[in-house]
This record gives C-alpha cells, structure tokens and sequence, in this order.
C-alpha cells in the first residue's frame, strides 16, 4: 500500500469516525502521518486496506446517515474478528497516543509478520491526545494554562 494522501485521507474518514473527533481537530495533532505509519507497521498493507476498504464502503452504503454509519461500523468494522481490534487500536491510539500490542489470538490468525509491540507513537503524541480534551484538562507536565488557572474549575470543550 503506498503512503499517498488517498490512504490518508481514507484513515482520517476512519479516525474521525471511530473518535468522534473531526478531521480538522484530527489533523491539528500532527499526529495523523505517525499514526497511520504505526498502524501500517503494525498489521501490514492487507489488513489496513481491508479496514480502509471496509471504512469506505460502510461510509459510501450509509449515505450521510449517523444511524446506518454507526450501524454498519459496529456491523462490518467493530465485531469482524480481523477488523475490529486493529479499529480499537486505532481509537486507543488517538485518545492516548500509544499503540498497543494486538491480543495474541489476533497475531496468531493474522499476523504478516510485521513487528507489533506496545508503544509510544511520537514525543508529541502523549500531549495531543485526545485524551485530554475529552475531560476538559491539560497533561499533566505540558500545555500548562498560566499562571492561577487552578484557582478555577475546568471547562469543557466537546468535540
């Protein structure tokens, strides 16, 4: 699978979707590129064309509406023995940035070989987590507020 913003672009459609998050908020992290090179580097160019591949025709059949999005990705994407953890994977990823080891079961039906252990993605990808603004809060030991910010309760931005 060569690394074109096609492939891109289909992995944002997939990330946007599995977070909630926009594309826009999405891109904002920087942290698009190095989390599709994790997820390639980790289950190989089939598997993730046939999650890109399924994310699109779930996106295509459903035609806008969020019922029939949401239906057909826990139908098609969420419960596929082969699809499905790569998917929480890539949830994980963007709230935490840190890939984690794919369950054994799914290495041994599909592993190709690919070098696939728990780690952090990026020295940016603790901070832009998405993680952080979900709770309304800053990490711990980045992105600080100012001066007297604790003296206020946090607010929250939702997506």
């Amino acid at each position: 699978m060569a690394d074109d913003s096609g492939v891109l672009e289909a992995f944002l459609t997939l990330s946007a979707t599995l977070t909630g998050y926009s594309r826009f908020r999405l891109l904002g992290t920087g942290q698009a590129e190095p989390y599709l090179a994790t997820t390639l580097d980790a289950v190989g160019d089939d598997a993730l064309g046939e999650l890109l591949s399924a994310s699109t025709a779930v996106h295509d059949e459903a035609a806008g509406d969020e019922r029939a999005l949401d239906q057909g990705l826990r139908a098609r994407i969420l419960s596929d023995d082969k699809l499905g953890p790569v998917a929480r994977n890539v949830i994980k990823m963007w709230f935490v940035g840190t890939w984690y080891q794919l369950p054994q079961e799914w290495r041994d039906a599909h592993a190709s070989r690919q070098p696939d252990s728990t780690h952090v993605v990026s020295p940016a990808s603790y901070t832009e987590g998405l993680l952080w603004p979900t709770i309304g809060a800053n990490p711990p030991g980045a992105k600080g507020q100012g001066y007297g910010t604790w003296s206020s309760p946090p607010t929250l931005d939702l997506p």
